[in-house]
């Protein structure tokens, strides 16, 4: 009902795009989940994992009916990683340099150049 509602105030397309960042936040999740659950041998973390996965597969599923595949499939999948890269650096003490902060940061430019571009 709720997305029902959103849908009409802020139109199909913005809709869908709502959609695709949520499904990037859960491909997040699914993705720091994979390491907590440590090749699935822990149950919680592995429940959250694949939980993570269907959501974020279902959003994904629902951005694609509006948006044109190629762009949502590269959004997600920055977002996905630009959030995986990041968490990683603050949960599990990954080395930070420049060039890292660099090449996360043409990952967002992309993520924000598809969005501007899309029709």
């Amino acid at each position: 009902m709720i997305s029902f509602r959103l849908y009409f105030l802020l139109g199909g397309e913005n809709m869908a795009w709502i959609y695709l960042f949520i499904a990037g936040v859960f491909e997040i999740i699914w993705a720091i989940g994979l390491k907590y659950s440590q090749g699935f041998t822990r149950l919680y973390p592995s429940l959250i994992t694949i939980g993570g996965m269907g959501i974020s597969f279902y959003l994904l599923s629902l951005a694609t009916k509006t948006l044109p595949i190629g762009t949502a499939y590269a959004v997600w999948t920055g977002i996905g990683a630009l959030g995986a890269a990041l968490l990683g650096i603050l949960l599990f003490n990954e080395p930070l340099n420049i060039m890292k902060v660099v090449f996360l940061c043409l990952i967002l430019i992309g993520i924000l150049g598809l969005k501007l571009t899309s029709s």
